[in-house]
C-alpha cells in the first residue's frame, strides 16, 4: 500500500512539473433564442412546427375540403443552446481542444424541451494536419458557408443537414485542404423496415465515407466532395431466412462562397442518392423479392438540389435565400415498398427574404419563407418517377430574438 502511495505521489509530481507552465481552459458561449411563427398551411415539420421542411399534401374530407388547408401559430424557445470549448496542454506535439454543445430541442416531439447533444468532439491540431474524433456536422454540411436563414431548418431540404459521430482527418497544403471522414449515424438516420434507425448502417459494417477538396482564397471559398454509404435494411426475411443484401449509394456536392464586402454570395449543388438521413428528398425502394426466400434487392432514390443566398450588410443585414430540389426517381423499376422521405414529392421550391438587426449581443430577425411542394404518384414501372403532381404552398412569417453570450 505504501508503495502505491509513493508511486502515485511520484507520478503526480512528474505530471505537475510537466504542466505547471501550461494551463487548461474552458470558455462558454451560446445564445438564448425565441421564435414566433405563423404558417398558412399544415406542413411536414419537426418539434411542434419549429423545424419546417415542406407543406403537407392534400387531405380531402368527405365534403372534398382539404383538411391540411389550415393555418397555425406557435412560440418556442427550444433552440436556445450552450457551447463549451476546452483547451489544454500540448500533447503528442499537437494543440488539443474539445467542444461540448447542447440545446433544448429534444430528440423527439415527445422529448421537446429536453436537453440533447449537438456536438461533442476532441480535436488535435498540428501545423498542417488535424484529427477530429467525436460528433459534429456531417462533412456535406459546409460549416464555412451554410445558409444564414432565421428558420431553424437552415436550408433543409435543399442542403444536407446532419450531425454524425465521426473520425475526420484534415491536411492543408497552402490554400488547399483535403478532408477524409468515416462516420456513423445517431440523431439523423436512414429509413427502413424498422423505421428511421441507425441499425441499417451499423449492420453494413462499413462507415459512411466522405472525401473533399477545399480551396480558400482572399475573397473566395469553394470545394467539392463525394460521399459513399452502404446500408443493410434486413438481416432476416419474412420467411425467416438470413440475408445480408445491401444497398450502396454515391452522392456528390460542389459549393462556393464569394465575399465582396459588404456582399456575400453562397451557392451549393448536390446530386444525392439515398439522402433521407440528411433531411433531403429520397431514400430507396425494393426492386425485387424472391418469392421463396423473401430476400429483397434494393434500388436508390436520387435527387438533385441547388440553393443560393445573397446577403448585404452587418449591423442591418438584408438577405434572400432560394432553393430548389427535384426527385429524379430510382436507378431501377420498383416492385416493393419505399423507404425514405418525401417519396411522393416531385419537387420543392423555396424563397425566403430576411432582415436582421444586430445590436451587439442582441439580434432581432424577421423572415418570410415561401415553400411550394409538388405532390404526385410514383410510377413503379418508370423507376419511381413522380407523375401528375399538384403544387401546395405554405407561407411562414417568422420573427426571432437572440441574445448571444
Amino acid at each position: 500500500m505504501k508503495k502505491l502511495v509513493l508511486l502515485f505521489l511520484f507520478t503526480s509530481t512528474i505530471i505537475h512539473s510537466q504542466t505547471k507552465n501550461q494551463s487548461f481552459g474552458i470558455s462558454f458561449s451560446g445564445f438564448v433564442k425565441t421564435d414566433i411563427f405563423y404558417d398558412s398551411r399544415q406542413s411536414v415539420t419537426i418539434r411542434e412546427g419549429h423545424f419546417l421542411l415542406y407543406p403537407q399534401n392534400e387531405n380531402l374530407d368527405i365534403n372534398t375540403n382539404d383538411i391540411n388547408d389550415k393555418s397555425s401559430f406557435n412560440i418556442l424557445s427550444i433552440q436556445s443552446r450552450v457551447n463549451a470549448k476546452i483547451t489544454g496542454p500540448e500533447v503528442v506535439a499537437a494543440k488539443p481542444s474539445a467542444v461540448l454543445e447542447g440545446e433544448f430541442f429534444g430528440t423527439s416531439d415527445a422529448d421537446i424541451n429536453g436537453f440533447r447533444l449537438r456536438h461533442a468532439f476532441v480535436k488535435l491540431d498540428w501545423e498542417k494536419t488535424s484529427l477530429l474524433v467525436g460528433q459534429t456536422w456531417h462533412p456535406m454540411f459546409i460549416v464555412e458557408m451554410f445558409p444564414g436563414v432565421v428558420s431553424f431548418n437552415t436550408g433543409a431540404p435543399f442542403q444536407p443537414f446532419s450531425r454524425n459521430p465521426q473520425v475526420r482527418f484534415t491536411h492543408s497544403i497552402k490554400k488547399i485542404k483535403f478532408i477524409a471522414v468515416a462516420a456513423s449515424q445517431r440523431d439523423f438516420t436512414s429509413n427502413g423496415p424498422e423505421g428511421f434507425s441507425s441499425v441499417y448502417l451499423r449492420n453494413s459494417v462499413v462507415p459512411n465515407l466522405n472525401a473533399q477538396l477545399q480551396y480558400t482564397g482572399d475573397n473566395i471559398f469553394g470545394g467539392a466532395g463525394i460521399d459513399y454509404k452502404l446500408i443493410t435494411p434486413k438481416i432476416s426475411t419474412t420467411k425467416k431466412v438470413k440475408t445480408d443484401e445491401s444497398l450502396s449509394s454515391l452522392s456528390f456536392t460542389g459549393y462556393a462562397k464569394l465575399n465582396i464586402d459588404p456582399v456575400t454570395i453562397k451557392l451549393q449543388g448536390v446530386y444525392g442518392s439515398n439522402m433521407a438521413d440528411h433531411l433531403m428528398l429520397g431514400g430507396y425502394a425494393v426492386k425485387s423479392a424472391d418469392t421463396l426466400s423473401g430476400i429483397e434487392e434494393y434500388t436508390a432514390l436520387n435527387c438533385l438540389s441547388v440553393w443560393g443566398e445573397i446577403s448585404v450588410g452587418k449591423d442591418i443585414e438584408y438577405a434572400v435565400f432560394a432553393g430548389y430540389t427535384k426527385n429524379l426517381g430510382a436507378n431501377d423499376n420498383i416492385n416493393g415498398p419505399y423507404y425514405g422521405r418525401g417519396i411522393n414529392i416531385e419537387k420543392v421550391f423555396r424563397i425566403s427574404p430576411r432582415v436582421q438587426f444586430n445590436f451587439g449581443s442582441l439580434r432581432i430577425s424577421t423572415e418570410i419563407e415561401y415553400t411550394s411542394a409538388g405532390y404526385g404518384t410514383p410510377n413503379n414501372l418508370n423507376k419511381g418517377k413522380i407523375e401528375n403532381s399538384k403544387d401546395f404552398t405554405n407561407l411562414r412569417i417568422l420573427g426571432a430574438i437572440y441574445y448571444f453570450f
